[in-house]
Parts: C-alpha cells; structure tokens; sequence
C-alpha cells in the first residue's frame, strides 16, 4: 500500500474512552461498494426488467411488501431505503474520524451522492396515490374510486417521475465519481478489479434481460394494457 495523502487519518483519539483506535478504510471503501456499486444497480435492474408482463387488468392487489406480485417494487423501494442508511452510516463514521469534512474532491463526490440518494426517498415518498379502475380499493361502477396519481398520471405523478428518473442517473455519475476518486487516494487492487468485473456482469446482465424484451411499460404493468385507461389514452399513438 502507498503512503496515504496527509489529510487522511490513519488512527483516531477518543477522549471519552481515553484510546487512540486506528482507522481501516478498507472498511468504508467496501461498505460504499457494496451499497452503491452493488445493492442500488441491483435495486435499479429490479424494478426496471422485474416488472410482470402487462395484463388487460393489470394488478388489483395492494402495493405493499406483503404481496409477492409486487416483489419487483419492494425490492427497489426498500434496498434503496437500506443504501440510504448504510450510506449515512458510512458518512457518519468518515466524518467523525475525518474530524469533519475534508473537502477533497472524493468527499464532495460522496456527499453528493448521499444528499441525492436522500432526495430520491425523499421524492419516493412523495409520488401520491396510486389508484386504478381493477385496484383493490376500485368499485367498478363508481369511477370516483378509481382515481390516483398514478393511475391519472397527475402532474404531481409526472413531476415525480421526471424527477425520480433524472436524478437517479445524476446519483449513479456521482457514485462513480465517488469511488473512483476514493480508490485514487487509497489505493485497493482487488477492490477495483471485483468493481470491474461485476460491471461486466451488470452490463451482460442487462443485455440479455433487454433482449428478451422484458423491460416492461411500468404503467401498463401495474394498471393493465386496456386502451381504456387514462394514460393509455394519452399514449395511444406511441
């Protein structure tokens, strides 16, 4: 291992427990790998080729973790809630060792990854209802009760989905920034070559899952292909 920059600690001083601890980076750098090079494209890949075939219907059970039709969805929405918070967990443990924010080109990187990856749960909670003519909660003579963000495709929902997409491709640049500049300054060899590898396999992965045609019309997954509904309506040129 090369001599690590001046500004990077190699041990750190508590005077509560009166103990001086030596920092293992090695640590960070794997947990934020594992969160972000790993478990979000995995999230990512899920709810992008995960989703079912789209039926006249669609699906009338409720979005939640309970019901395994919406598998696809829960894995998106709670691995990313689990990247966020072990992110956090990783900030906090840097910044606390690091005795604050270091300013360094990996630490801007990694700070606006995480504020991102917070704004996208943020966002994600904010996206509204979801309604739909054949959901659970629908009576199929009283159109009143099958209204929802989604189903509607409110401006609410668009403004979401514009926001929510955009920005997740924003967090994946920083991400990589993130860890190619940390690898920069603490230099791990098995470390980099498992990244590249596996960015091999998630290339080779999406390939195929793109062949087989299954990256799937989310609004048609969920609420059925009847030209009928709403943004079907909308859509019915394209």
């Amino acid at each position: 291992m090369n001599a690590l920059p001046s500004h990077i600690p190699t041990e750190v001083h508590f005077e509560f427990l009166g103990a001086t601890i030596p920092i293992h980076w090695n640590y960070h750098a794997i947990l934020m790998v594992g969160v972000w090079i790993v478990l979000v494209p995995l999230c990512i890949i899920t709810i992008r080729y995960g989703k079912p075939k789209p039926t006249l219907n669609g699906i009338r059970e409720q979005v939640r973790l309970k019901n395994a039709v919406w598998w696809w969805f829960s894995v998106h929405k709670f691995g990313l809630y689990l990247a966020v918070v072990l992110s956090l967990a990783g900030l906090a443990a840097a910044v606390t060792v690091s005795r604050g924010f270091s300013g360094s080109v990996h630490a801007i990187f990694g700070i606006m990854t995480i504020v991102l990856g917070c704004l996208q749960v943020i966002s994600g909670l904010l996206r509204g209802t979801h309604g739909g003519r054949n959901y659970h909660t629908a009576v199929p003579d009283d159109p009143s009760t099958w209204r929802g963000d989604h189903y509607d495709m409110t401006p609410r929902r668009r403004k979401f989905e514009a926001y929510h997409r955009t920005a997740g491709y924003f967090a994946g640049f920083f991400a990589v920034g993130a860890v190619a500049s940390g690898l920069m300054q603490y230099p791990m060899p098995v470390l980099g070559t498992a990244i590249l590898i596996f960015a091999l396999f998630v290339l080779l992965l999406c390939i195929a899952l793109e062949y087989k045609g299954l990256r799937y019309d989310g609004y048609r997954a969920a609420h059925g292909y009847n030209p009928e509904h709403p943004y079907n309506k909308e859509r019915k040129n394209l």
